[in-house]
């Protein structure tokens, strides 16, 4: 295990330092609150100091609430409390340490050429990869990313890469070679072969994840912690914008609007605000009040009706909001799991019903590939057009939304320049029991250009929806 660095220059010591990395956190989307500021404070009292993975696993204890956040965690710890300096040495195991701990930097012993450098590491890397521990791993991390992640110098300082220390060092064309040193012969293609895959999958994600760390460290050192932390931590997953959403945000954004659907749903669904009893009966009252003289001491109450959910989602699919209509047929497929009374809609041009491609179990990916296949939504050029989609929705679709219906647009409303509908949804917002609006671009854009937004927003609650934080927000609101 490793010591932590803390400079002791830093103003007020460990607890401003302590301080410093709580705000961090913070910052990067993890709530802290502040008795989980004192139990983190209270944990450097308990554990030791000297002990670094003991540190990162104790104020994760008190500070985390899930298993998502981890990953962020741990990229500021690394960033916060970075391990000491100590020397190493070279790749063959016979050079010196300098005076800076650096290999290869004795005057006594000059520089390999990058080659030579990166075939001596490569077999050294292929021997710690079967022998070695994780520290292990890590130490060479950091003289690789010295001898091979070193980029041009620029007048704010020497730059590191990662990316030069895998294109030297190649780490996933050492599989054969490490299935090799792992396996005997007869033991290969059979079930002992795929558990020795993934041991080596680990141990090179474990090396990968080292040097990643090193160079956030080493350009930490030189441009500031905050500066390399507003671009090393990946935002989580409830904090994706839905208009820049990649293709690897899927599957974190489906975990995370799974049970918000079900909240939406029961939210917007045609339950009646009556309290636990039904409507008062009349009859049944009076009869029981001629006992007390004609005085209802006791009223009577029909059952409540529990009404089934009846949703209409009207989902803009453009290519202008590709990332954000992924989430939309995401919300849709996860409203579908949980009630059958949901119909959804979408368009860009035209309008169609694509209820038929979420049916439970759907693969959403699945059916964004028939809905651009089979859907009838676009009629002209393929550009979005609200005034016509809302039309031929009123025309086609007049029925379904009605006075038990909640009727819930995803869209950024903006319209190319071409008529707004706007009378038209002023329409169906009247026919339904409720309507709301989630937008994905941010509320200072409304109104901006060919955005309608502003004029939607008079007729229907407009909502600045741009992660699944804000949905969350939006739920507890209605």
């Amino acid at each position: 295990m490793g010591a932590v660095a803390v400079s002791a220059g830093e103003p007020g010591g460990l607890a401003g330092h302590l301080d410093g990395f709580v705000r961090a956190v913070r910052e990067a989307g993890i709530p802290v609150g502040i008795s989980q500021a004192v139990d983190a404070a209270e944990i450097l009292t308990v554990v030791d100091l000297l002990e670094r993975e003991q540190l990162r696993h104790g104020l994760a204890a008190v500070l985390l609430q899930r298993a998502a956040q981890r990953p962020t965690y741990d990229v500021l710890f690394d960033l916060w409390w970075p391990l000491t300096d100590r020397p190493v040495v070279e790749a063959d195991g016979e050079g010196e340490p300098g005076e800076g701990g650096e290999p290869g930097d004795s005057p006594d012993s000059p520089r390999m050429d990058d080659a030579e450098a990166a075939k001596r590491m490569r077999d050294e890397l292929l021997r710690l990869l079967l022998e070695g521990d994780d520290e292990d791993l890590r130490r060479f991390a950091r003289q690789a990313v010295d001898r091979l992640g070193r980029g041009q110098p620029s007048p704010s300082g020497q730059s590191y890469f990662s990316y030069r220390v895998m294109r030297s060092l190649s780490p996933d064309t050492l599989v054969s070679q490490l299935l090799a040193g792992l396996l005997a012969e007869g033991d290969r293609g059979g079930l002992n072969e795929q558990v020795a895959r993934r041991g080596i999958r680990e141990r090179l994600d474990a090396f990968k994840a080292a040097v990643e760390a090193e160079v956030r460290r080493r350009t930490a050192a030189e441009k500031g912690r905050d500066k390399v932390a507003k671009n090393a931590v990946r935002p989580l997953a409830d904090q994706i914008d839905f208009l820049r959403a990649q293709s690897s945000d899927l599957a974190e954004l489906r975990r995370a609007v799974a049970p918000l659907a079900r909240r939406l749903a029961v939210r917007l669904s045609a339950r009646r605000k009556m309290g636990r009893q039904g409507r008062l009966d009349f009859r049944k009252t009076v009869r029981a009040s001629l006992g007390t003289g004609g005085v209802p001491v006791v009223t009577h109450h029909r059952p409540r009706k529990i009404h089934k959910p009846e949703l209409v989602v009207l989902c803009d699919i453009s290519g202008s909001v590709a990332g954000f209509s992924h989430f939309t047929l995401m919300l849709t497929q996860a409203l579908r799991e949980h009630f059958t009374g949901v119909r959804a809609f979408a368009f860009v041009d035209s309008t169609d019903e694509v209820t038929r491609f979420f049916r439970p179990g759907a693969d959403v990916a699945d059916a964004v590939t028939r809905i651009g296949q089979e859907a009838q939504v676009v009629a002209f050029d393929g550009h979005s057009d609200y005034g016509t989609a809302l039309e031929v929705f009123a025309d086609r679709y007049a029925a379904a939304v009605g006075p038990k219906t909640s009727l819930l647009v995803l869209g950024d409303g903006r319209t190319n320049y071409r008529p707004a509908g706007v009378p038209v949804l002023a329409g169906l917002v009247q026919k339904a029991r409720s309507a709301h609006w989630l937008n994905p671009e941010p509320r200072a854009q409304w109104g901006s250009g060919d955005s309608a937004a502003d004029r939607y927003g008079e007729v229907i609650d407009m909502v600045e929806c741009r992660n699944a934080a804000q949905l969350a927000d939006f739920i507890t609101t209605l």
